[in-house]
């Protein structure tokens, strides 16, 4: 069963962001009162816990949001979802618009995690129905 493990948010890009009990998503905006809100393709960030678990593997101690990502998923592979999938999470309901992205410069993030898996395995969103998202909700693929 696919699921958010946490839900995160920040009020600066380039940074972690900081877990939170529950977040609530604006239709056509993203997470309220997040840096990355706004009338854009990537208003929410996804990453599996998964990415975050290798980069345990080689050392690092890193968690929930150290990669600057909103949602801390697990038991789906998100970089396999096509740009378009729209994912029911909690009460909200988002679509695909971008796998991974290109970082020109390193940021905060790199530096103080020591890479960054988000440009190649994190996944952006946009809110197409608003809604309350809490860690353990589920996470369904509509089809």
């Amino acid at each position: 069963m696919a699921q958010v493990l946490a839900v995160c948010i920040s009020d600066k890009k380039g940074v972690r962001k900081t877990p939170v009990a529950s977040v609530e998503v604006l239709e056509n905006h993203g997470v309220q009162g997040d840096a990355h809100a706004g009338d854009w393709h990537r208003q929410v960030s996804l990453l599996a816990q998964e990415s975050i678990d290798k980069m345990r593997a080689l050392g690092l101690k890193v968690s929930a949001g150290d990669f600057g990502e909103n949602l801390t998923t697990c038991g789906i592979d998100l970089v396999s979802l096509p740009v378009g999938t729209r994912l029911q999470v909690g009460e909200s309901l988002m679509e695909v618009t971008q796998i991974g992205k290109v970082c020109h410069t390193r940021c905060a993030i790199y530096y103080q995690a020591g890479d960054c898996v988000m440009p190649k395995e994190g996944i952006f969103a946009k809110v197409l129905v608003g809604g309350t998202i809490r860690p353990v909700d589920q996470i369904r693929r509509l089809d």
